[in-house]
């Protein structure tokens, strides 16, 4: 190990790869909930989507850095009951399920929030004007428990004409931002709001309050953890800070020494760190990496870490997308090496292969066994019984060959 204020981009990317839990020991005994815990305790948040071509993404992450586990862990870590629930839903990184241990770092967002502050224009006006409709919903969920906007919803109040939601999704959103319901589970994908104190455990809602000051060096003490080294916009986009609170925040840790400022070379931005870094030797390691992994998910970082330019193309009309609908970038060793796209054919059994790009200089030998090995591990986690190539690219060619040795396509 090395340590130095100083880094070159490859001390960099080990530095960052480790922080974010990718040690290439995935474990070989069964995934059991400490581990689930511990990993998350690490990243701090994992970010929630809805699009569902491969899994829900919020199981990904954990995946690439652990390998088989069950989606039941993560579930009851996030929705279960009494003390297996050790995570919340709230806005870490977009929608996030964060440890229990960050609530009161979220509590001075959850009254900003309340106050119209640092939430979206229409959300902050709905609060101003429609504080009965708000009130009614929270007596709803006080007075029946864990309620759903469906449940709610009579689909003849609009709050605005720019969101096609009903006033009852628009007061729960509000009652969510501003801390006064929670997510106590969800039916299919869809939230069901309770009060808090039916869902986060006393202990926690009992902790004295925060000021805005300490919970915001709080987020940016666990950014610089979870990335290794990054810029002042790298450490505030990690949990959403906006500039005006970062900035003093994080001249205040380095004056007190629980943050180092550091270069990077190639980065034009000074950096930042935890005091005492110390750089592994080599990353060995290989993983899909989920379009939302908090590893890739700010695009300037990853392009200036890895030279890997990327952006998601779900919405991109077909004709004009460049590498697919659905690409998952592939981790190997120190680089990203690779874009696979990729679709969970539930009905047909397979996990569908629909386009293979590599990065120059290309996968070796052994980079196109890992990702077929990868891919194969990730039919197997989905309950998949097959990977199925769909692309002719010569990628895939070569890709067939490894898959072969796993016994796939």
């Amino acid at each position: 190990m090395s340590t130095s204020s100083s880094f070159s981009l490859k001390q960099a990317r080990r530095l960052v790869l480790t922080a974010q839990g990718f040690t290439g020991r995935q474990p070989s005994a069964p995934v059991k909930p400490a581990r689930i815990n511990r990993l998350i305790e690490r990243l701090g948040t994992v970010q929630i989507d809805s699009v569902n071509a491969l899994v829900r993404s919020h199981y990904l992450p954990l995946f690439s850095r652990l390998g088989h586990y069950s989606h039941d862990l993560l579930d009851q870590a996030a929705w279960g009951q009494g003390r297996q629930r050790t995570l919340f839903e709230y806005w870490g990184h977009e929608a996030s399920l964060l440890p229990l241990s960050m609530y009161p770092l979220m509590r001075w967002r959850m009254l900003r929030a309340s106050r119209g502050e640092d939430i979206y224009q229409q959300l902050a006006r709905f609060g101003r004007e429609q504080q009965d409709t708000i009130r009614r919903v929270l007596a709803s969920v006080q007075a029946l428990g864990a309620l759903g906007a469906g449940s709610l919803s009579t689909r003849q109040e609009r709050a605005g004409p720019w969101w096609d939601w009903s006033a009852e999704k628009h007061a729960l959103e509000w009652l969510f931002a501003a801390g006064e319901v929670t997510v106590a589970g969800r039916r299919g994908f869809e939230r069901l709001y309770d009060l808090p104190e039916r869902v986060i455990p006393s202990a926690i809602l009992q902790l004295p309050l925060l000021s805005e000051a300490e919970a915001q060096r709080g987020l940016l003490l666990h950014a610089a953890t979870a990335l290794g080294v990054g810029t002042e916009k790298d450490l505030r986009d990690y949990f959403r800070l906006g500039p005006a609170d970062s900035r003093p925040r994080l001249a205040e840790l380095v004056e007190a020494g629980d943050l180092l400022a550091c270069e990077v070379q190639g980065w034009r931005q000074a950096a930042f760190c935890l005091p005492e870094p110390k750089v592994p030797r080599k990353v060995e390691t290989s993983a899909l990496l989920s379009p939302f992994d908090s590893l890739i998910w700010e695009r300037s970082r990853t392009e200036r870490l890895f030279d890997f330019r990327y952006r998601l193309e779900i919405y991109t009309p077909r004709d004009k997308r460049v590498y697919g609908y659905y690409v998952l970038p592939f981790l190997h060793n120190e680089r990203i090496a690779a874009r696979v796209d990729l679709r969970a054919e539930r009905a047909l059994g397979r996990l569908a292969v629909h386009a293979v790009h590599e990065e120059e200089p290309g996968l070796d030998e052994e980079g196109m066994l890992a990702l077929a090995g990868n891919l194969r591990r990730m039919a197997q986690w989905l309950g998949l019984e097959r990977v199925q190539l769909n692309c002719p690219r010569a990628s895939a060619v070569r890709l067939r060959v490894a898959l072969a040795q796993f016994g796939g396509d």
